[in-house]
């Protein structure tokens, strides 16, 4: 049976930047770097949950053309969804963020289930801060 997930995929236009970003700005680590022919594979982890890797992919095969050529038109136009990622303290976290030149598309707003934020990447990918509401 299933054991949990251990792959997700953010799609990217440059994967050495989209990977420096998420390390010098986000505290990810570097996983795999390695090619397979012209392929890269090209992953990294969170140090809190290091058996989830998040691969960064460039579009392109296995994707047909009409397909990479859309993800590539929808990353350009910064209308891509990547990752949500769990903060201690949404506020703490946007000001920290923010004074890394980290561009924000919503400030810390409160929500049914907790505090939110919503940045981008330098790639275009949305990626959403999320304080849990204690459900206590």
């Amino acid at each position: 049976m299933i054991e949990n997930i251990s792959l997700v995929t953010v799609y990217c236009l440059d994967q050495d930047k989209a990977r420096d970003f998420y390390v010098e700005k986000l505290g990810f680590e570097p996983r795999v770097d390695t090619r397979m022919g012209e392929f890269r594979w090209v992953t990294i982890v969170h140090p809190n949950q290091p058996e989830l890797e998040v691969t960064l992919m460039v579009p392109g095969p296995p994707l047909s053309p009409e397909a990479a050529d859309f993800y590539r038109a929808q990353l350009e136009a910064g209308q891509m969804g990547g990752l949500g990622l769990k903060v201690p303290d949404c506020r703490k976290a946007y000001e920290e963020l923010s004074a890394a030149g980290v561009t924000f598309l919503q400030e810390p707003s409160d929500r049914p289930y907790g505090v939110e934020a919503v940045m981008r990447d330098n790639t275009g990918n949305w990626l959403v801060l999320v304080e849990p509401k204690s459900m206590e």
